[in-house]
């Protein structure tokens, strides 16, 4: 890994490196579906205009060796954090290639040299080679026309608002469902930002407090992952495993407000009959929206947005869902790091085991002070004395 990350640092122009980079084509219009198939070493082709954490972080997990984006990575919209992650992981990322690299065969020959792509030894398109110095520049610039971007940001809520006032305000649509919600804890999980850290940190709190668990598509493998079973499943089931989806969990399919619902003929198929969800927003909204609906205490959510850039990362389409859901749940929802820092388990078995001793030396310590004590004591050592005697006669001979 150290190896690589010097060579991502390099000016790849320039680095001896340059023309021996490359490896099998998996090719993919969606890049959390691509993540699915790749593998250490492959070259990952993709048309992802400003990649976001969650696509970066996914991307680094599969450990291709080089990422070739038809889009920009960074358009100019917002900072987004993307390329930089995937440079610090020693990954190679090619920018702006172009449409025609989509076309390239699954499983072709891949290899860069500097910013020409070379599919089975022939040149087959060019784009920007990136570096940590021309991300920096990229993410300058978007942050100097960040306004403009949350100028949109306010014309698309008002848009949202208008179109879901019934629903954000009065929870009007929101379905009746099987699972109870009332006075309960509820942990809201999406496959998204630090997921798995947080899940790991809330493990105590989740044992004591029995929250309902709620997985966001994806996020429902996460709680099996880490050794739960989600009560409640929520998504148009594009990332979820067959294994979470047949496991018992209450299905609620996100629909459009079109009425077509994407996950319904793959739940109908595994015998799955679910519980439809009518909605403009983002799965991961409708989630809270339900669980504030249905009268939870406390909402608790793993991997989803909290700031700007995150909201931004969504695009324009679900900045507006997510930021006005938020204000609709209010004082309900909190992030799970904010829990794993306020949170502290009652006591631990070692904890209690050190407490229990600590008792016991503090009665014997009195008993000693006290003349009967020391009889005791007395008493007790010779009788020690005497079975110690008994056992060295005995195998002694």
């Amino acid at each position: 890994m150290r190896l690589s990350l010097r060579r991502a640092d390099r000016d790849p122009d320039t680095s001896d490196d340059a023309t021996d980079l490359g490896g099998p084509a998996r090719v993919g219009a969606r890049t959390k579906d691509l993540t699915k198939r790749l593998k250490p070493g492959d070259v990952a082709v993709i048309d992802h205009a400003d990649i976001d954490r969650v696509a970066a972080e996914a991307l680094v997990a599969a450990g291709p060796a080089v990422v070739l984006n038809a889009s920009a990575s960074t358009t100019g919209r917002y900072p987004n954090a993307g390329p930089d992650i995937l440079l610090r992981a020693g990954i190679v990322l090619v920018d702006g290639v172009g449409t025609e690299i989509m076309s390239v065969p699954e499983g072709a020959r891949v290899r860069v040299d500097g910013g020409v792509v070379l599919v089975d030894g022939e040149t087959f398109a060019t784009g920007t080679r990136q570096t940590p110095e021309t991300v920096a520049t990229a993410q300058a610039e978007a942050r100097e026309g960040l306004s403009d971007e949350i100028e949109r940001f306010a014309e698309n809520t008002l848009t949202y608002l208008r179109r879901e006032r019934d629903l954000l305000l009065d929870g009007v649509g929101v379905p009746d469902v099987r699972t109870r919600f009332a006075g309960r804890h509820v942990l809201i999980v999406v496959r998204g930002y630090h997921y798995r850290e947080d899940l790991a940190m809330l493990r105590s709190y989740i044992t004591e407090n029995r929250p309902v668990l709620v997985g966001v598509d994806g996020g429902a493998d996460a709680i099996l992952d880490a050794g739960w079973r989600p009560d409640m499943i929520v998504g148009d089931m594009d990332s979820v495993s067959d294994k979470a989806l047949s496991g018992g969990a209450e299905i609620v399919v996100h629909a459009y407000r079109d009425g077509s619902a994407p996950g319904l003929e793959r739940c109908q198929e595994l015998g799955v009959e679910p519980v439809l969800f009518p909605a403009t927003g983002t799965s991961e909204d409708i989630a809270m929206l339900l669980a504030d609906d249905k009268d939870a205490e406390l909402i608790v959510a793993v991997g989803t947005h909290a700031t700007l850039v995150e909201f931004l990362d969504k695009g324009r389409a679900g900045m507006a869902s997510t930021f006005l859901t938020r204000l609709r749940v209010g004082g309900k929802l909190v992030d799970a790091k904010g829990v794993s820092r306020l949170y502290r388990t009652r006591i631990s078995n070692l904890q209690l085991t050190l407490l229990s001793l600590a008792g016991v030396a503090a009665v014997l310590v009195a008993l000693w002070s006290t003349a009967a004590g020391q009889t005791a004591f007395g008493l007790v050592g010779a009788q020690i004395d005497d079975i110690v005697s008994w056992f060295g006669s005995l195998f002694g001979g």
